[in-house]
């Protein structure tokens, strides 16, 4: 959890209430908050693309397509983004599958995240992996490894549960 040590309005020191933190000096709340993110499942003939990152955290380990959203960004909006970036891709957005939280350490700090995972499809572009993707795979959607963060395992879940029941029908 990131732990905050002053107010953001005075400069007073904070203590924590196990919800929300006060300013000793000024007696205002300051509250933690998760952060937002998009991710990404284009799914192609039966099969999922999957990302395995550049950088840190968790160099070199699988990932699904997303980031942080902007100040102030739409979660459509995110996932597109994102995925441009990462992808060089163009996508049409599909349902949302679920909503996961997770945690992401970055420079010995903890950020508590709340994760958006998108179903999509590919309209254009080019597939590239780019930005903080170092490589970029379809798996089959019952093969995915494992991946990097909780929310992206259980999203993959998810997936799968979606998948296996879109095929029966």
């Amino acid at each position: 959890m990131l732990a905050y040590k002053y107010c953001p309005y005075c400069k007073g020191k904070l203590s924590y209430s196990g919800e929300s933190y006060q300013c000793l000096s000024c007696k205002r709340k300051v509250f933690a908050r998760s952060y937002p993110g998009v991710s990404v499942l284009l799914i192609k003939g039966g099969k999922v693309l999957i990302a395995k990152r550049a950088r840190e955290p968790k160099k070199g380990r699988w990932d699904s397509i997303g980031g942080f959203l902007n100040e102030g960004e739409s979660p459509p909006a995110a996932a597109a983004r994102e995925t441009k970036e990462e992808t060089g891709l163009d996508i049409k957005l599909g349902n949302l599958l679920g909503i996961y939280t997770d945690s992401y350490e970055y420079e010995g700090i903890v950020y508590e995240t709340l994760n958006l995972y998108y179903l999509a499809e590919i309209k254009g572009g080019e597939m590239k992996a780019e930005d903080d993707v170092s490589e970029l795979v379809w798996f089959p959607i019952d093969k995915v490894p494992k991946m990097s963060f909780k929310s992206a395992n259980e999203a993959i879940k998810d997936l799968q549960k979606w998948y296996k029941n879109k095929a029966k029908k």
